[in-house]
C-alpha cells in the first residue's frame, strides 16, 4: 500500500500512529486500511533510496506519488561501440554503448539539426541493412554523393578517420562549439588565401550551417553550463513536472508530465521523487553536473551522492537565487503551470469525464438526478473591507460565463459566514420572485420575451455549492430555509482537506482523490474564487483612487471624473503642473491651486505601500465583466 524510507523507524511510525484527527484524510485512510508493517534494513541512505524506487516501480503502491511519463521522448543517439558509429533519432529504452543527447520535444527539431551538422561532420547515418548492402555492392548511398556521409562502407575513410569525424560531431553537440567554429573559419581563410575558392566556399557554407544549428538552441548561460532545471506546479490532486536540459549553455531539450499525488507530500518530497524518477533508468551521461530545483529535498546530500554514483563524478543540486539561472527557473515554473492548466483543460473538455463527474456527484450527494446546473458562491474581502461575493454557473460540467453574477455585501464588518447567509438569501429571494411571477414570463432558453434580452437568473440550479466548510453550509442552508426553498441541493467544499460538507451531517463526504466529481467541484470552486477576487480588486481600486481626491475641498464627483478622464490617474494628477490641471474643464486657477496644495501636502506613501501589499495578497485574476447582482 505504501513504500517509504526512514533513518529512525520508531519516529516514522509514530508520525502515523497518533490521534487520527491530526492526520491528513489520505494518511488516515492508509493507516486504517493497512494490516501490518514490514521493514528491510540496508547499509546506507543511497541503498535505501534505490530500494524504495525499485519497490515503488514493482508494486505500484496506491499511497505513493508515482510520476508516470506518458510520452516517449526522442533522443539523438550515436552508437559509439560500433566500428563505424552511426547517428540516429531514437525513442524508448536506452542501451549500453550508445551516447544519447536530449531529450528533445520534437523529432523534426533533431532531424533538422542533424541534417545541418552532417554537412560539416559527414559521419554514417544509415541503417545496418543499408550499410551492409553498400559494402557488398561497393556503391555508396545518396548521402555520400551529396557530401553528407564520408562513405566508410566503401573505404573512402578508415575507421580511425571516421572516428575523428564522430568525435567532432559529439564535441559540437556536447557544447564545444567555439573551437569548431574557429577551426572551420581558419580553414576557410587559408583556402581563400591559397586561391582555392571552391574549398573556401564549401567551408563558408559549413560555417553558416554550424551557426544556424547554434541559433536553433537559445543561449541561456554564457559560461557553458551543463544543468537540468526542474520545476513543479501542483494542486491538491495532481502535480506537473517540467525539466529543461541545458548543455553547453544552451537549451537542448524539454520534457514534462503530470502525475496524481496520493500521499500528503510537500514540495521538497515531490522534488525528491521527481529527481529519482528522472534519472533512475537513464544512462550515466544523461545526468548533468548541476541540477537546479525550486526547493532542496530534505536528504539532498544523499541524492547528490546517488547521482554522483550514476554519473561517475560529482553532481551538485542547488536552488538558484539570482541571475540567469533564477530567470530560467521562473521560465520552467511557468511552463509547469501551463502544463497543468492544459492537462485540466483537456480533462474538462472530455464529454465522458463530465458525464461521469455529474453522475458521481449525484450518487455522493444523494440527488434524484444529475446536477446539470450548478451555482457556486464565494466571498472575498481584505480584513473586512470592500467585501464582495461571486456566483459562477456551470451547466453540463462547463462554465456558463454569461450567467456569472457579482454581489456587493451590504452590511460592512460581517464575517464570511454572515456574508454567505446574506448572498444566499438574496439569491433565494430572486428564485422566489421568479417562481411567483410564473414560468410563462421566461422562455426555456432563459430569454425575457418582452425585452428579448437574457434574464439575470435564467432558472433555478440543481445544486448550490459554497466555498467553505460546515459553518458556511449551515448559513446557506438557513438562508434557503428562511426563503422556503427545499428542492435545491446544497454542498460546501473546504479548501484545506478538499472535504464535501452537506447540511444536517456531522461528517463530511469524502470523494476519492481520482474522482471526476471532486475534480469538477474543485474547478467550480476555483473559478468562483477567481471571479470574486476580480470583483474585489475592482472595487478596492476605485475606493483607493477616490479616497485621495475626496479630501480636496471644492472637488465634487463631476470634477473628479473630469480630472481622471483628462489626466488618467491620481499619480499623473499629482505629477501634473498647475497649468496642466487648469486645462481640465470646470477647474479654475483657485481650485487647481487647492488640488496641487492638497496632493503635495498629503503623505501618500502609506497608501501606495498598502496598495502594493493588497495586490500581492489578492493576486492576478481575469477580466470578466458583468453587472452587479
Amino acid at each position: 500500500m505504501y513504500v517509504g524510507k526512514a533513518k529512525n523507524l520508531r519516529s516514522r511510525l509514530n508520525s502515523y500512529f497518533q490521534d487520527q484527527s491530526g492526520l491528513h484524510p489520505r494518511t488516515q485512510q492508509m493507516v486504517t486500511s493497512a494490516a501490518g508493517v514490514e521493514w528491510t534494513v540496508v547499509n546506507t541512505e543511497v541503498e535505501a533510496l534505490q530500494l524504495e524506487y525499485t519497490w515503488i516501480k514493482e508494486f505500484d503502491p496506491r499511497f505513493n506519488v508515482m510520476y508516470r511519463d506518458d510520452k516517449s521522448y526522442p533522443w539523438l543517439a550515436i552508437t559509439v561501440d560500433e566500428e563505424f558509429p552511426r547517428v540516429m533519432v531514437t525513442r524508448g529504452k536506452r542501451r549500453r554503448g550508445v551516447r544519447y543527447f536530449g531529450p528533445y520535444t520534437h523529432v523534426w527539431a533533431i532531424r533538422e539539426t542533424m541534417d545541418l551538422l552532417l554537412r560539416v561532420f559527414p559521419m554514417r547515418s544509415c541503417s545496418p541493412a543499408v550499410f551492409r548492402r553498400a559494402r557488398a555492392t561497393g556503391r555508396p548511398c545518396l548521402l555520400a554523393d551529396i557530401g553528407k556521409c564520408s562513405a566508410p562502407c566503401v573505404g573512402r575513410v578508415s575507421p580511425d578517420e571516421h572516428r575523428d569525424i564522430v568525435d567532432g560531431f559529439i564535441g559540437f553537440i556536447s557544447g564545444q562549439t567555439s573551437q569548431t567554429l574557429k577551426r572551420v573559419e581558419r580553414e576557410m581563410n587559408e583556402a581563400a588565401a591559397a586561391q582555392e575558392y571552391e574549398r573556401a566556399a564549401a567551408r563558408r557554407d559549413d560555417l553558416a550551417a554550424l551557426r544556424k544549428a547554434l541559433e536553433q538552441n537559445a543561449v541561456v548561460f554564457g559560461d557553458g553550463t551543463d544543468a537540468d532545471v526542474l520545476a513543479l506546479a501542483e494542486d491538491p490532486l495532481e502535480v506537473a513536472v517540467q525539466i529543461f536540459s541545458v548543455r553547453g549553455g544552451r537549451i537542448r531539450g524539454q520534457r514534462g508530465w503530470v502525475a496524481e499525488r496520493a500521499e500528503d507530500a510537500d514540495g521538497a518530497a515531490l522534488i525528491e521523487r521527481a529527481v529519482v524518477t528522472l534519472y533512475r533508468e537513464h544512462p550515466p551521461d544523461s545526468v548533468p553536473r548541476e541540477i537546479l530545483v525550486p526547493v532542496l529535498p530534505e536528504n539532498f546530500e544523499t541524492l547528490q551522492s546517488w547521482l554522483g554514483q550514476i554519473r561517475g563524478s560529482k553532481v551538485s543540486m542547488r536552488v538558484p537565487r539570482r541571475g540567469d539561472k533564477r530567470t530560467l527557473m521562473r521560465t520552467v515554473e511557468q511552463n509547469a503551470t501551463q502544463s497543468l492548466a492544459r492537462h485540466k483543460l483537456r480533462r474538462s473538455s472530455d464529454l465522458t469525464a463530465r458525464s461521469q463527474a455529474l453522475e458521481q456527484l449525484q450518487h455522493a450527494l444523494g440527488l434524484d438526478q444529475a446536477p446539470l446546473r450548478i451555482e457556486c458562491f464565494d466571498i472575498s474581502n481584505l480584513q473586512g473591507d470592500h467585501m464582495v461575493a461571486s456566483m459562477v454557473v456551470f451547466e453540463d460540467g462547463l462554465a456558463r460565463k454569461s450567467e456569472y453574477r457579482r454581489f456587493t455585501i451590504r452590511h460592512r464588518g460581517q464575517s464570511d459566514v454572515a456574508s454567505m447567509h446574506e448572498v444566499i438569501s438574496r439569491r433565494a429571494a430572486q428564485l422566489v420572485r421568479d417562481h411567483e411571477a410564473g414560468h410563462e414570463a421566461v422562455r426555456e432558453d432563459g430569454v425575457d420575451p418582452e425585452t428579448g434580452h437574457p434574464r439575470k437568473f435564467a432558472y433555478a440550479p440543481s445544486l448550490m455549492v459554497v466555498d467553505g466548510g460546515a459553518p458556511q453550509v449551515s448559513a446557506a442552508s438557513q438562508a434557503l430555509a428562511e426563503a422556503g426553498i427545499e428542492d435545491i441541493a446544497l454542498a460546501g467544499l473546504a479548501k484545506r482537506l478538499e472535504e464535501v460538507w452537506v447540511p444536517d451531517r456531522t461528517d463530511p463526504v469524502i470523494l476519492p482523490r481520482t474522482s471526476e466529481g471532486l475534480y469538477l467541484l474543485q474547478r467550480i470552486r476555483d473559478e468562483a474564487h477567481r471571479f470574486a477576487i476580480a470583483h474585489h480588486r475592482t472595487k478596492r481600486s476605485k475606493a483607493l483612487t477616490s479616497s485621495v481626491l475626496d479630501d480636496i475641498p471644492g472637488l465634487g464627483p463631476a470634477r473628479r471624473k473630469a480630472l481622471l478622464r483628462v489626466l488618467g490617474s491620481v499619480k499623473k494628477i499629482r505629477a501634473a503642473s498647475l497649468e496642466e490641471i487648469q486645462t481640465v474643464p470646470g477647474i479654475g486657477p483657485s481650485l487647481a491651486a487647492t488640488i496641487v496644495e492638497t496632493l503635495h501636502g498629503t503623505d501618500t506613501g502609506t497608501a501606495r505601500t498598502t496598495g502594493e501589499t493588497m495586490d500581492e495578497t489578492i493576486g492576478n485574476t481575469g477580466n470578466d465583466t458583468t453587472e452587479d447582482a
